[in-house]
């Protein structure tokens, strides 16, 4: 799985809304509150406790992956968030009876050694051959990384990621070298 968090601060109905890899580091285990898109909802119920996540940062100047990897450590359950009429992602058209967002609970594990960041994975997505300072990957993670739905999509908070993709993130943030 690949989950988008916000690094840099963003206020919305007066309050903070950024979770970079420092407030991950810091609280340990959290709710995945606030996901207010029904494919992302969708995703999240089909996690089971013990999937690893890559913990991904958007919508700001270099996102990428600091975090690799992070766990599911609760599965999917009613987002309270969505009935908190002061929360930033308060949705009056849900009820505690008839719930319909959903947040799973995720651990940090660790950071990765080496940032992964997306204009590395979009100009992987590109190249006609595997770039010689990730020539560690072959022409199978070329392949991989531009199948991969972060590149491919783009917008979505929350997505699968396929084994032989997370096996090429988990080398680049590994070894690095770009």
């Amino acid at each position: 799985w690949l989950m988008k968090a916000e690094p840099d601060s963003r206020i919305v109905k007066g309050k903070d809304v950024k979770f970079s890899v420092d407030d991950f580091e810091s609280v340990k285990t959290t709710p995945w509150e606030g996901v207010r898109n029904a494919e992302a909802r969708n995703l999240m119920k089909e996690m089971k406790v013990g999937d690893k996540v890559l913990f991904y940062h958007s919508n700001c100047k270099n996102p990428g992956a600091p975090s690799f990897p992070v766990q599911v450590s609760k599965e999917a359950y009613p987002d309270y968030t969505a009935w908190d009429a002061s929360h930033p992602y308060f949705d009056p058209k849900t009820d505690k009876e008839n719930p319909k967002w959903y947040m799973v609970d995720l651990t940090f594990v660790r950071r990765a050694p080496h940032f992964v960041p997306l204009s590395l994975l979009r100009n992987i997505a590109a190249s006609s051959e595997v770039p010689e300072e990730v020539s560690y990957i072959g022409e199978e993670g070329v392949s991989a990384i531009k199948g991969m739905a972060l590149v491919t999509r783009g917008r979505l908070s929350v997505q699968r990621v396929e084994e032989g993709t997370w096996t090429v993130i988990e080398k680049l943030a590994e070894r690095g070298g770009w």
